[in-house]
């Protein structure tokens, strides 16, 4: 007994040496980076309800350690995703901010479970995303905005499973974040979002992703067209977006029937990237494009991050009379 009690002990170091010289067992959380950018810190307009069609590619060109340096040079994991969903913004105040929601519908193709765990799966419905709370508020010189999300484990999950299509987790999520007007017409402005990811465990298992911190935003420039009315005909939104993401909590791995936990070093990723966005007054059409180039990786997958969006705005105010 005392001998199988030594060799979990070295086992469990090794392990845990592997882990955070490596970077390999670092989990991945539900918050999908890209998803926000140039207007991170604000609100849509009141009275209205945004159908989305998001497209979100990610394809990872090295695996870094906990020095920062490629432990691997090709892991050959990528991922797609997309969704269906719906943001509406009523009249309604609560604290002086105006209340909306959000949610989105998604389906994932080779899921990145973690660092050196992704599932070849096909295409299939994956972990739903609801926001029930989201408040705005604007002032002439920024917007503010507080958001609280709940990530629902709808996706196929098996602990060790080669065909997930979720992370099998509960995860809820605090957001705040603002946009600074920085010239008087308010054409040029700076956005961050903050948010904060807190993990449960994942189905069946005791095996826990750390708690997340994110930040994301932009710095961007707009441009009003005109066709012959002082109505503009399109919006065009474009700028430097960038996000940054920390693992604060550690992971806990169980080992085996052993009483011991992994707890592998924590991760962390920067991002810079572009994004031009336009909406088509008349049709009320939304068109956006992100890209991030990820870099000073550490425990974690470096790569390149491609978002997409279609919408279509619709306006829920009550018509007037004529």
């Amino acid at each position: 007994m005392k001998n199988k009690i030594t060799i979990t002990i070295i086992a469990c170091c090794f392990i845990g040496a592997m882990g955070v010289n490596k970077g390999f067992s670092q989990l991945k959380g539900d918050h999908f980076l890209g998803a926000a950018g140039l207007d991170a810190g604000s609100q849509a307009p009141p009275e209205t309800f945004t159908l989305l069609v998001p497209f979100y590619f990610y394809d990872a060109s090295s695996l870094k350690d906990a020095s920062g340096n490629i432990s691997n040079h090709s892991p050959n994991l990528s991922m797609f995703l997309t969704a269906i969903g719906g943001s509406y913004v009523s009249n309604f105040k609560i604290l002086g901010g105006t209340w909306g929601a959000t949610a989105l519908f998604p389906f994932a193709q080779n899921t990145i479970q973690g660092n050196i765990v992704s599932s070849k799966s096909s295409f299939a419905y994956s972990d739903t995303y609801i926001a029930p709370v989201q408040l705005g508020w604007r002032t002439k010189a920024a917007d503010f905005v507080f958001d609280y999300s709940l990530y629902i484990p709808t996706g196929t999950y098996q602990a060790g499973g080669s065909n997930n299509s979720g992370l099998g987790m509960w995860a809820n999520e605090f957001s705040a974040g603002t946009t600074i007007r920085l010239d008087p017409r308010g054409t040029i402005d700076f956005s961050s979002l903050f948010s904060y990811e807190i993990n449960g465990d994942k189905k069946n298992t005791d095996i826990k992703t750390g708690d997340i911190f994110t930040a994301e935003g932009g710095l961007g420039k707009t441009w009003y067209t005109f066709n012959g009315t002082k109505v503009p005909s399109s919006i065009i939104k474009a700028g430097i977006v960038y996000y940054m993401q920390f693992k604060v909590t550690n992971d806990e791995i169980p080992i085996g029937d052993t009483p011991y936990v992994f707890e592998p070093g924590q991760d962390h990723i920067y991002s810079l990237g572009l994004e031009s966005n336009v909406l088509l007054t008349k049709s009320r059409m939304l068109f956006g494009i992100r890209w991030f180039d990820e870099l000073g990786a550490v425990n974690r997958l470096q790569g390149n991050t491609f978002f997409i969006t279609i919408a279509h705005v619709f306006s829920t105010a009550p018509k007037k009379a004529q």
